[in-house]
């Protein structure tokens, strides 16, 4: 079907969707989309298309041949459009544009794909399990869930993976590269969106917020496993035991105390961890570096939860508290030491004697009555001790330190329980 344009131009129309062109030939190709004939075809692959073209560009990509090249970096490309559009990276130019929102993309795709940001569209579904996905190749790589498929592998370590991004972020394990930079602190970062919440630790801009409790935080990831605390979600388990976990991270560092895996090492005792933190809080016993100072009385501690516990020595708090008398503690093992005077459960038994104890701390120092084993010895004289406890009143004896003293009298001791037992003299006791 023909017609003329305002100006007099001959005009063709598609019979099928009523679509305009301005010559016959193309609507000849046109009708190909409708009718599925692609009468051009690769002589390397065999591969058809319904443009001549179309068909000379991807031959190029058996050639190797690209006839375009980039005069500010020279890349080449196959197709000039590409090399345009490649120059929008040096340019900065952004010709797309939401409507909604003002964000600009530098490609068309990028803001087809933004807008369904906006619409909530999801056009790609999977016929498994029916799961929708805002892009193509998204559906893709999910589909492989289903098939097991992981067509990538590298080749250093021979480790799979489904899509082919990661397996290049994973690469960078064995490259040490770290493409991203902060431009605040200069620290690198394998991935854009390590970088990005790291980035917010210089703004202070926490832009995910807690519905349940109001807490803020830099990064979505850290928010969803917050919500965790509030609903107690667990979605990770260990295979081997059935225990869960809220977070990935800590499930792989659970398996390891089936495994006996130590992958951290340290540099000068050669002491093996699960965890890398758990390393580095060692080499402080090397370095005698102490970080954490109890602001009230300076003093200082290597970790962080002493000086917690340290600080209720000040405040007097004692947060955990016994049902069955009303005792209070400061740390919650104390709490769960003290329950066993109630229940008279004594977990922890002597392989020699039998004798039974409720904290693993007296079994240790029992066993040292068989071992014979005195491993606390004074500086001075050189005996030795079972107990760190017994060596210190014996160091006074040395220094004439008598730090007890009777209220009554006066009189000083070396140990405390012989200034109970001099009160007794005056009490009549």
């Amino acid at each position: 079907m023909t017609t003329k344009s305002d100006m007099g131009e001959k005009l063709y129309s598609c019979e099928v969707c009523g679509s305009v062109f301005t010559s016959k030939q193309s609507v000849a190709i046109h009708m190909r989309t409708h009718t599925g004939e692609k009468p051009f075809s690769c002589e390397v692959c065999g591969r058809s298309f319904t443009q001549k073209q179309h068909m000379l560009q991807h031959m190029q990509t058996h050639t190797g041949e690209k006839l375009y090249s980039c005069e500010v970096c020279g890349r080449s490309f196959i197709q000039k459009q590409y090399m345009l559009q490649h120059m929008r990276t040096h340019t900065g130019e952004k010709p797309y544009s939401c409507e909604v929102c003002s964000s600009s993309f530098t490609w068309k795709h990028n803001l087809v794909n933004h807008m369904r940001t906006h619409t909530g569209e999801k056009p790609f579904s999977c016929e498994v399990c029916g799961r929708n996905f805002t892009r193509k190749h998204h559906l893709v790589i999910h589909i492989r869930t289903h098939t097991g498929k992981k067509p990538y592998s590298c080749e250093v370590c021979g480790r799979f993976f489904t899509d082919k991004r990661n397996l290049v972020i994973h690469i960078r394990t064995h490259t040490g590269e770290k493409p991203y930079s902060c431009e605040v602190c200069g620290r690198f970062f394998t991935r854009k969106k390590y970088m990005v919440p790291h980035m917010r630790t210089h703004t202070g801009e926490k832009p995910f917020c807690c519905e349940v409790c109001g807490r803020l935080f830099t990064d979505k990831r850290n928010l969803v496993k917050h919500m965790r605390t509030h609903t107690g979600e667990k979605p990770y388990s260990c295979e081997i035991c059935g225990r869960f976990f809220t977070d990935k991270p800590n499930l792989v560092i659970h398996m390891r105390t089936h495994t006996g895996e130590k992958p951290y090492s340290c540099e000068v005792c050669g002491s093996s961890f699960i965890q890398k933190q758990y390393m580095f809080q060692h080499m402080r016993t090397h370095t005698g570096e102490k970080p954490y100072s109890c602001e009230v009385c300076r003093s200082s501690f290597t970790w962080k939860h002493n000086l917690v516990y340290h600080m209720q020595i000040h405040t007097g708090e004692k947060p955990f508290s016994c049902e069955v008398c009303g005792h209070n503690f400061t740390r919650k093992h104390q709490l769960a030491i003290h329950i066993r005077t109630h229940t008279g459960k004594k977990t922890f038994s002597c392989e020699v004697c039998g004798h039974n104890f409720t904290r693993k701390h007296n079994l240790v120092i029992h066993m040292r009555t068989h071992t014979g084993e005195k491993p606390y010895s004074c500086e001075v004289c050189g005996r030795s001790f079972t107990q760190k406890q017994q060596m210190l009143p014996h160091m006074r004896t040395h220094t004439g330190e008598k730090p007890y003293s009777c209220k009554v009298c006066g009189h000083s001791f070396i140990q405390k329980h012989h200034m109970l037992q001099h009160m007794r003299t005056h009490t009549g006791e």
